[in-house]
């Protein structure tokens, strides 16, 4: 019988007798929080982890036991510079992975922001969208040929998709009034929807992709809000709890946020998790739109599945880097 998982497992009971020799991953964001843990669970566990991160020397320090449970159970660890809110530097990446030509049998692309200031990336996107989900849509488009068959592509996106749909007609806040939360929302959208474009363009070669909630986990992912403001969340969600009968909001851990990225990617069966939105290491039920937001809760909102927004985003997502895929 197979184990269940859930919630409060960690990467390391999820990933308990796997074997993953030989097996090539790169991991996106690196540097801290879930990321490390993701990367040094998959290299403990015997693989050859590249993972690719903006700050190199931050990520050498933060990876340290990496390394160390890598080198102690037969993995690689290696580093590649990513920024992924500059495409030239995305572009760059790319070229040196295709370059060296070693192929992989996952991408988890997992790194992000949050809740930031209005700011641009390098080439003039809003800076979340820009970030989390057309810098992750180049180098995974771009890097496809080294994808071995029954490889799978696992996009971190988060329960705050439901904060918004994506806007295609003005994904930089030309005309909209910025809100950072809204903004992060479009961001966690568009991953679950690039998700399930990829799985639909790639499933022929036995590739699949998926998209995952890792849960609500202290990480320096919440840098960029202000303290009182978080703290005014935390109180909303407990009430929200309250009355829904629930005990008060538990932190995951970071194993156990990392946990249903490693699930997706190595332990669930492919044609489970292809093109699904997947929390708490199953696969999430769809929630109607109309249900009140509590991040909480599961459920992905039926508009993040839909293929004809996940046409449409893929064809608005070539416009805006300029590059077809």
């Amino acid at each position: 019988m197979a184990n269940v998982f859930g919630a409060t497992s960690t990467t390391d009971e999820v990933l308990s007798g796997q074997k993953l020799h030989g097996k090539r991953i790169l991991v996106t964001g690196v540097s801290a929080g879930i990321g490390v843990e993701t990367a040094r669970s998959l290299a403990a566990h015997g693989a050859d982890v590249v993972g690719a991160v903006r700050d190199l020397p931050k990520a050498e320090g933060a990876a340290a036991q990496v390394r160390k449970d890598a080198t102690a159970n037969g993995g690689s660890f290696a580093l590649i510079e990513l920024d992924l809110a500059n495409l030239k530097s995305v572009r760059a990446c790319a070229d040196k992975l295709i370059a060296k030509g070693d192929p992989f049998d996952l991408v988890i692309a997992n790194a992000g922001v949050m809740a930031t200031p209005f700011e641009h990336t390098a080439d003039g996107f809003e800076r979340q969208f820009g970030t989390n989900h057309l810098g992750h849509f180049v180098l995974v488009n771009r890097i496809a040929s080294l994808l071995r068959g029954g490889a799978r592509l696992v996009n971190v996106s988060s329960a705050g998709h439901r904060f918004s749909k994506v806007d295609l007609d003005d994904p930089n806040f030309e005309r909209t009034p910025y809100e950072p939360f809204v903004a992060y929302g479009r961001s966690k959208t568009a991953n679950i929807l690039f998700a399930v474009a990829f799985d639909e363009r790639h499933r022929a070669r036995g590739i699949r992709a998926a998209a995952v909630h890792p849960g609500i986990i202290q990480t320096e992912l919440t840098r960029y809000m202000d303290p009182a403001h978080l703290e005014g969340l935390r109180e909303q969600i407990n009430k929200q709890l309250v009355e829904e009968g629930r005990g008060p909001l538990s932190w995951k851990t970071v194993p156990q946020g990392a946990a249903t990225s490693v699930w997706a990617g190595v332990v669930a069966p492919a044609e489970e998790i292809g093109g699904k939105y997947c929390e708490n290491c199953h696969v999430s039920q769809v929630v109607p739109d109309e249900v009140v937001f509590n991040p909480v809760s599961e459920g992905v909102r039926g508009y993040a599945l839909d293929s004809t927004n996940a046409a449409a985003l893929w064809k608005k997502s070539e416009e805006m880097v300029g590059e077809s895929f």
